[in-house]
């Protein structure tokens, strides 16, 4: 059984969502706000959490943050808010995915389903330890990043994109391919959240931000 954290504080949205998201494998709990959600994750095996931002007592960004802090589970954020610094913000406080209301529920249940089957799938073990992309090193078994010889923390999806983007370095490759690659799902319509977490990871790499290229129209590539 998966079980799903739905935090909410709209209980019409709640129940929607139940429905929409109805699957025999799944088990729903529910928090009003970003404090209850809290709360239940620290007594209930929570495999993945949906979560409201504009919310009494906690927002969701503030309860992202915190989850972060004690537990490494996917995220999905859902919101009415869908500005770039909305979503900018949220990909900043660890969520796996931002999806904004109101929203396709053949989309959501399709993001859903990738996020379940890629985490409950069994990791293989890393081949090659390290990947030294000039002064970046990345730790693929230790998963944690170099720049310049300083340590960089990164979200899990942040790694997972410098990752990606070192594994091809050197290719030019499509917002689409890197879609299907770190967030497991067809292009549905939204590859500015590439651009989104390609900005987030930049901003976090110094000097060797510049490693990342854009290619207008095309694509991104780490060069190395």
């Amino acid at each position: 059984m998966y079980n799903i954290l739905i935090c909410d504080d709209e209980q019409d949205i709640v129940n929607a969502l139940k429905i929409y998201l109805s699957d025999p494998n799944y088990c729903f709990y529910e928090a009003s706000n970003g404090k209850a959600a809290l709360d239940l994750l620290a007594s209930t095996d929570i495999h993945l959490v949906l979560m409201d931002i504009m919310m009494p007592v906690m927002d969701g960004y503030t309860a992202c943050r915190e989850i972060r802090k004690i537990r490494d589970i996917p995220m999905l954020m859902l919101s009415a808010k869908g500005t770039e610094g909305d979503k900018l913000y949220g990909f900043e406080m660890g969520v796996d995915d931002y999806v904004v209301k109101p929203f396709s529920p053949r989309e959501l249940m399709a993001r859903l389903k990738v996020i379940v089957a890629r985490h409950a799938a069994p990791q293989a073990a890393p081949t090659d330890e390290c990947i030294h992309v000039g002064d970046l090193v990345i730790n693929k078994a230790g998963r944690t990043v170099k720049a310049c010889e300083q340590a960089i923390d990164l979200t899990t999806k942040e790694f997972d994109l410098l990752l990606y983007l070192a594994e091809n370095r050197n290719i030019v490759l499509s917002r689409e391919k890197i879609l299907n690659a770190v967030w497991g799902y067809e292009y549905l319509g939204e590859d500015r959240t590439v651009d989104w977490q390609i900005k987030l990871l930049r901003s976090k790499l110094g000097e060797s931000r510049d490693r990342i290229k854009t290619l207008r129209g095309v694509g991104y590539k780490l060069e190395g």
